[in-house]
């Protein structure tokens, strides 16, 4: 069983990234990867490709998703002033409750 990895979105802040690792989470901003400025399309491929699950607060995401672009998996935060601490609590249950199987194709909304 595979463990959630995380790909943060440009628009999330990097307290969130850095909460994540102090929890021994592994993720990635989108600057840590060279995407930074890149299509949605592009976010999708390079977080499928490292078999990442994106985290973002943008809806063209779930676009992408209706229209069948495969996916490593989608963390949609609905309201984009959740708090950072909310925001981390969130991925962490999300990373200690499902694996990267689970997310495959799925968006966990929050």
């Amino acid at each position: 069983m595979a463990e959630v990895k995380y790909y943060l979105d440009e628009n999330i802040a990097k307290a969130v990234l850095k909460g994540l690792r102090l929890r021994g989470i592994d993720a990635v901003s989108v600057t840590d990867v060279g995407m930074r400025t890149k299509s949605d399309i592009e976010h999708i491929q390079k977080a499928l490709e490292l078999g990442r699950v994106i985290v973002t607060f943008d809806n063209d995401f779930l676009k992408l998703n209706n229209e069948g672009v495969t996916h490593a998996g989608i963390a949609f935060f609905q309201d984009s002033y959740t708090s950072v601490g909310d925001m981390i609590r969130d991925l962490e249950l999300l990373y200690q409750v499902m694996d990267a199987e689970d997310m495959f194709n799925h968006v966990e909304y929050f």
